[in-house]
């Protein structure tokens, strides 16, 4: 393996420990080499925290290696002021002469501009070093910039003839089709990502609370569509356990809790439900949402081509009749058994 694939790959490893606390800021990893030792590793801080190259160089106690190291990085660092101050800039105050990139940060307040300054400050700047492999780990990110939307995950859960919920229940709670160990996987799925997103029919039958409470990890934002106003306040949904953002009609009644927020949208296009949320939510800063609603939810984004992975169990129930599971192409990405539950992972090329 060439050496600045090595020490990227390790940026890309150490990366992920910030999935599900950086958003809208990308879980961007740092890692400094001084011949040939580690000597710092950081990523991303949660949201408003430092970010990953700035974690790598504090934990340095002799700064005066800087001078002798190369700095590895996923993605292009910053050079304009934020939460934080510029990456670049403590990076050319540091003195460290060599920078290896994994990828171009496609946001305009940065797009070049960071290595830009690194040149012209005398720096050795090499980009595109596992290109592929880091625009794949910045996926939320660069489908948030490029896109101008989030990165969409749709999930449910089907039984073996293919329906994803009986016709009729007795009570206002799920009716499980996967085990306990999928559910759990979910709650961990939650956890990573920023909202978690639901039509009011799965409300109005299920009442779930859209937590991750099977799983230690921050609860994602609820976003919830409810054309005709029809949420009882009693819901779960409006518990004090998360944000919830509801997208309703312009005649809503709006709800007086800090922790509750109605956006608008208009219904009557119907043909543009799915990019009109997916406008909202850009503009609400979310980076990558959980579709898990029933199946008119499901098949609204799947109609518009709105959605880039899909995550579908398949439990070992069997209906008969029901709600059917969304038809939908995609591309078999991953495919594992858990338990008799059989999670497959697809791709929208």
């Amino acid at each position: 393996m060439k050496i600045h694939e090595k020490y990227i790959k390790r940026c890309i490893e150490i990366a992920k420990n910030g999935l599900g606390s950086t958003a809208p800021n990308p879980m961007v990893g740092c890692v400094i080499v001084h011949k040939d030792h580690i000597i710092a590793e950081g990523y991303t801080s949660p949201y408003g925290g430092a970010h990953a190259e700035v974690n790598a160089i504090n934990t340095v106690n002799n700064k005066s290696l800087l001078k002798e190291s190369t700095l590895y990085v996923t993605l292009e660092p910053c050079s304009h002021y934020g939460k934080t101050p510029p990456c670049s800039d403590l990076i050319i105050k540091h003195q460290i002469k060599t920078i290896v990139i994994g990828c171009l940060d496609s946001n305009p307040l940065v797009a070049g501009k960071g290595i830009e300054r690194l040149r012209a400050s005398g720096c050795e700047v090499i980009v595109g070093v596992l290109e592929d492999e880091c625009k794949l780990h910045h996926k939320r990110f660069f489908t948030y910039h490029n896109k101008n939307r989030p990165y969409i995950i749709l999930k449910w859960a089907q039984t073996l003839d293919g329906f994803i919920a009986p016709l009729s229940k007795s009570h206002k709670l799920p009716v499980w089709i996967t085990n306990a160990y999928s559910r759990q996987l979910v709650h961990k799925w939650r956890a990573e990502e920023q909202a978690i997103l639901v039509g009011t029919n799965t409300v109005l039958e299920d009442n779930p609370s859209l937590t991750v409470r099977d799983w230690c990890g921050k609860n994602p934002i609820r976003v919830v569509m409810d054309q005709f106003n029809k949420l009882p306040l009693t819901a779960n949904i409006f518990n004090n356990q998360a944000r919830t953002i509801i997208i309703g009609s312009k005649n809503q009644n709006l709800i007086s809790n800090t922790n509750i927020e109605t956006v608008f949208i208009d219904w009557k296009d119907q043909a543009n439900i799915a990019k009109q949320i997916c406008s909202v939510l850009k503009n609400l800063n979310i980076n990558s949402i959980i579709v898990e609603g029933g199946h008119q939810t499901l098949q609204t984004f799947i109609a518009e081509n709105l959605w880039d992975e899909a995550r579908v169990f398949t439990g070992s129930k069997i209906f008969e009749n029901g709600l059917k599971a969304p038809e939908f192409k995609g591309r078999t990405i991953y495919s594992q058994l858990i338990l008799d539950d059989n999670l497959t992972i697809y791709l929208n090329d």
